[in-house]
């Protein structure tokens, strides 16, 4: 077999049949091949990690055109290869690499790798597993479809898995039945498992049921998928229970084989820390101490979330148009990408002196008082019944355009942002002199009451805060929040809330004046 060759027509076939999908359907059916210099080095690494005279009986799960056995096949010579199989459910892939596979070693099968049968005899499973398995949310799961997995989860593993859990964590979980003892496996997957709640299941199993290796997280600001924008990491695991004191390694950068950041954790700190992204940062930039977190300073809160922007929240040349009642408006700040200033001025009646000028349409008066009252805001009430009265969020309401109440915040974070892009930092914090809220594309900060008191005594203290928060350390906000591909992370307001405070108390000692540490700080009265 002409190797070379063989895998420039792969990846011909692969150009040719993902363009025949459009990318929404691509993105919701997870297809996202695994590029050819990408599966190399995975393949190569992976291999590295079996005995040398060990015969290879590979299997990969979500093979679509098979990336992987393309790689493994050229890295090793074919008598090191003993069987090979893989699994495709799709057959706009599986039939075209059926046949350009057919005359190899490997057994494709056109069929639901969770609903094939997994081998009885230990000869007959595997010994290495590489996979890039679908990344379909799990808002594009059937229910039915997720009952039968969960429930296959905790007949096969004992585990019981979110929900909201993605396709790929049951893919992982439910390959483990297909495991010879001591099989390696490497699974290129999302990172957005390691820190958020519906991957506990699938932190329990890298903990419990086998030895985790490594986890290899590449840098988020070079995306290794062009066609989707999730941030990658690399769960190399051996089928084997893990041994008392099993440290696993964590990485991160664009090499496998020369990470920028090598670190071991000890997998008894892992069973208990809930975000492990923060193992992927470089010890140098994580603050060795932590005294006094934000959340002891602030309250934190999501901005509201309307329903419908563009049918609550309104320029004043349109609320002019429709002859709307001021009663019921409130100022609004525009997202941060049209706030051009960090410190936000006021005009007298708290409108925020800004270029874009936004107000929330906020009124909780029934329709029959607003009928006979206020007609042509009535009228335009009624213009949203077909439309926004029936989306989620606003017929889960007690009455449709009844909005979230939020006090103006003095202080405000974005909620998004791109590491480093331009020189710029991710995250900007806005001190806020109007009376302005904000929508959930911030992050809204309330001083807590004793800091509340220490800014009555003096006011400028707050300034001082807030300046002092725009020169916090990239990493210490990056560390706690969570990214997806393209370097765009996400902060939510307890991992805000989790970021060290403690430049805060080397500036301002007495803010914690005499209390012990921080478990007994008056900042969370």
């Amino acid at each position: 077999m002409n190797l070379e060759k063989k895998e420039r027509a792969r990846v011909a076939v692969q150009v040719h049949l993902d363009k025949k999908r459009t990318q929404l359907e691509r993105n919701r059916l997870g297809q996202f091949a695994t590029p050819v210099e990408l599966a190399n080095a995975i393949a190569h690494f992976g291999t590295a990690l079996l005995a040398d005279s060990q015969q290879i009986s590979f299997l990969d799960p979500a093979i679509g055109t098979g990336a992987f056995f393309s790689a493994l096949v050229s890295n090793l010579p074919e008598e090191g290869i003993a069987n090979a199989q893989g699994f495709e459910i799709d057959n706009h892939y599986g039939m075209p690499a059926q046949r350009l596979w057919q005359k190899s070693l490997l057994n494709l099968r056109l069929e639901d790798f969770t609903k094939a049968r997994p081998p009885l005899a230990e000869d007959d499973r595997f010994n290495f597993i590489l996979c890039n398995p679908p990344y379909v949310r799990h808002h594009h799961m059937p229910s039915k479809e997720k009952v039968r997995l969960q429930r296959l989860v905790n007949q096969e593993n004992g585990l019981s898995i979110s929900g909201l859990a993605g396709l790929y964590c049951y893919f992982l979980i439910l390959s483990h039945s297909w495991m010879r003892a001591d099989a390696i496996a490497g699974w290129l997957i999302p990172g957005e498992f390691m820190d958020v709640n519906y991957g506990k299941a699938l932190k329990d199993y890298l903990l419990n049921q086998v030895t985790t290796l490594r986890i290899h997280r590449f840098d988020p600001a070079k995306v290794q998928f062009s066609d989707a924008t999730v941030s990658s990491v690399l769960v190399w695991i051996r089928n084997r229970i893990p041994p008392k004191d099993h440290n696993v390694e964590f990485t991160f950068g664009n090499s496998l084989h020369e990470p920028q950041v090598f670190k071991k954790v000890p997998a008894s700190i892992l069973q208990n820390e809930k975000k492990w992204t923060k193992f992927h940062v470089s010890p140098a930039k994580r603050s060795k101490r932590t005294q006094m977190k934000i959340s002891d300073l602030f309250t934190i809160k999501r901005g509201i979330a309307t329903g419908g922007n563009k049918f609550f929240i309104l320029p004043k040349e349109r609320i002019l148009e429709l002859g709307l009642p001021t009663d019921f408006l409130r100022p609004v700040l525009p997202g941060p990408r049209y706030v051009t200033v960090n410190e936000i001025p006021s005009a007298d009646d708290g409108t925020p002196l800004l270029d874009k000028q936004l107000y929330l349409l906020d009124c909780h008066l029934p329709e029959d008082d607003i009928r006979v009252k206020f007609p042509n805001l009535y009228k335009y009430l009624e213009s949203g019944k077909p439309e926004i009265a029936n989306r989620y969020l606003c017929r889960s309401r007690r009455v449709w355009y009844f909005q979230e109440q939020r006090m103006p915040a003095p202080v405000l974070c974005s909620y998004l942002g791109r590491s480093k892009q331009d020189g710029r930092k991710p995250f900007r914090f806005f001190l806020n002199h109007s009376k302005a809220i904000a929508t959930n594309v911030y992050l809204m900060m309330y001083p807590k009451p004793a800091l509340a008191k220490e800014i009555d005594h003096n006011s400028e203290i707050l300034e001082d805060i807030w300046k002092l928060l725009n020169d916090f350390p990239v990493d210490s906000l990056l560390s706690e929040g969570r990214v997806y591909g393209g370097g765009l992370y996400k902060l939510e307001p307890k991992e805000l809330g989790n970021v060290d405070a403690t430049p805060l108390l080397n500036v301002f000692p007495g803010l914690l004046k005499e209390q012990s540490p921080r478990q007994r700080s008056l900042f969370n009265l």
